[in-house]
């Protein structure tokens, strides 16, 4: 079995949300199969069904000068920060599907984020960058030291529908870290934001490229499925349409 995997680049939100919304729409009338979509956006700020407008620290006028949009969105979860140096994950996947560790007609989505953290842990491991769940907070975060705290590295933040997943996760790679001061990020004041570039080893020195492999690859792992790469949304659908074609006049 696999999994479609699609590299768009750097796409603006809402062209990206578009996206997002065609796949998931093709998934749940089973016209393609499960799909990962890895991308980075142009800075933005989400705010998730949980958010509290008052955790945007940056008021509209300095957003506008900026440039920066503000999306209110269907994940869970509160404010969170996309930019450059970010690699973001958009995983839209049936969770009915046969996934390891599924109990009962379809993966819970509370074990689907737990296996989405399994794999972004792995990843930065691949970095020699340790990292961690932390109970009750959702994402993944690097061990404390000494007076140093948990930093948060990565967020996750998903939405199912008729059990299908969208919306999914931000790994900070080389992120300019000075643009989460313009949130608190996921509403947590007492953690601190970090990044693969900031804590990796200097043998193991991240570039998106690196990042955006190695997720993919522990990903399919954790998911028990191959990566079976796609070069545009073109030919994600033409060869999903030729596999749905042939299944039909078998």
């Amino acid at each position: 079995m696999h999994l479609n995997l699609l590299h768009l680049g750097r796409v603006p939100f809402a062209e990206a949300l578009a996206i997002q919304q065609r796949v998931v729409a093709a998934r749940k009338q089973n016209l393609i199969g499960d799909t990962l979509l890895l991308l980075e956006h142009p800075p933005v700020l989400t705010l998730g069904r949980n958010a509290h407008r008052s955790n945007v620290l940056a008021s509209d006028e300095f957003l506008a000068t900026r440039g920066i949009e503000l999306h209110e969105i269907n994940r869970g979860g509160d404010v969170t920060y996309h930019g450059p140096g970010q690699l973001v994950g958009y995983p839209i996947l049936d969770l009915r599907g046969d996934w390891p560790g599924k109990k009962g007609p379809h993966l819970g989505p509370v074990d689907y984020v737990r296996m989405i953290e399994d794999a972004l842990i792995r990843t930065c491991g691949e970095f020699g960058v340790m990292a961690q769940r932390i109970c009750g907070l959702t994402g993944v975060w690097t061990l404390a030291g000494g007076s140093v705290p948990e930093k948060k590295i990565a967020a996750i933040g998903v939405h199912v529908s008729a059990g299908v997943t969208s919306h999914g996760f931000a790994l900070n790679v080389t992120t300019d870290l000075r643009d989460f001061q313009w949130i608190v990020p996921c509403g947590i004041t007492d953690k601190p934001v970090t990044s693969l570039e900031l804590e990796a080893s200097p043998e193991h020195v991240p570039t998106m490229e690196a990042a955006m492999h190695a997720t993919a690859r522990h990903f399919g792992r954790v998911f028990g499925r191959q990566m079976l790469w796609r070069g545009s949304l073109d030919e994600l659908f033409a060869a999903s349409a030729e596999k749905l074609n042939t299944d039909l006049h078998r």
